[in-house]
């Protein structure tokens, strides 16, 4: 098939660093695993649909599931980013993601406690909280239920936020204490002031028009079925398919 993924040597060279050791019986082909990995999340399929090109689905579901827990996908997103992000300027901001029947049976206390998902008016979601750096490229994700407030993943990521200049963010995260949070980490806050404020807060409009990179890259990552659409009821093994997009699409 010819419009299979495949990741390139240079592509290989830049993830391996990240692999864990291999004990025991070694590995078989990376490339062709991952690269299966890759295509299966990119087109939203089941892993029994997997082409033979990229071997068993039996393999790539077992390694997808395995690493996902072991956090592998996620290290790599961060740790490629801290080599080459833009980090003057940040900006913060979330998006939803519509949750499929198949993650979403909240049956009984059981299934449904630490699933991360909540019911909106727009139906069962999940929440992904985003900060990225100057160009729009994401550095540090979050993901919450659907109804959980931007509040919520603002404060869940307040302690790794780089070093930086500027903060971008829209008038949601208008709140005193977030304001100075940042000031207290040396970085100043380009946020609009809510409309029921009786103190006018003035901010940098020409340097807010900058904010819509994060938007732009919130698209570009649901332009992925398996981000666009939650399938996956573990939220660890769904936030390694978001890390595993924004790797491919940002920082490879």
């Amino acid at each position: 098939m010819s419009n299979l993924f495949w990741l390139t040597d240079a592509q290989m060279a830049r993830l391996e660093p990240f692999f864990p050791k291999s004990h025991g019986k070694p590995r078989v082909d990376d490339r062709r695993v991952l690269s299966g990995i890759i295509f299966i999340n990119r087109n939203g399929l089941r892993w029994c649909d997997a082409p033979r090109e990229y071997g068993p689905p039996k393999t790539l579901y077992n390694r997808w599931k395995r690493w996902s827990r072991m956090g592998v996908f996620t290290r790599i997103m961060t740790g490629l980013a801290a080599e080459t992000a833009d980090e003057k300027t940040i900006m913060i901001d979330a998006t939803y993601l519509k949750a499929h029947r198949t993650a979403s049976s909240l049956r009984g206390e059981k299934g449904g406690r630490g699933r991360l998902i909540g019911r909106t008016k727009g139906g069962m979601n999940t929440k992904l909280h985003a900060v990225a750096d100057a160009q729009g490229r994401p550095i540090r994700m979050f993901v919450t239920a659907g109804p959980v407030s931007d509040y919520t993943g603002a404060a869940a990521m307040l302690s790794s936020l780089p070093q930086a200049e500027w903060m971008l963010a829209d008038r949601g995260y208008d709140a005193d204490w977030f304001r100075d949070a940042l000031k207290d980490k040396g970085i100043r806050a380009c946020i609009p002031g809510r409309k029921g404020r009786k103190k006018v807060i003035r901010h940098d409009k020409r340097r807010y028009k900058r904010r819509n990179r994060i938007e732009i890259m919130f698209g570009r990552l649901k332009d992925w079925r398996r981000v666009a659409t939650r399938y996956d009821r573990c939220p660890i093994v769904f936030l390694s398919a978001i890390a595993l997009a924004a790797t491919v699409l940002f920082w490879l």
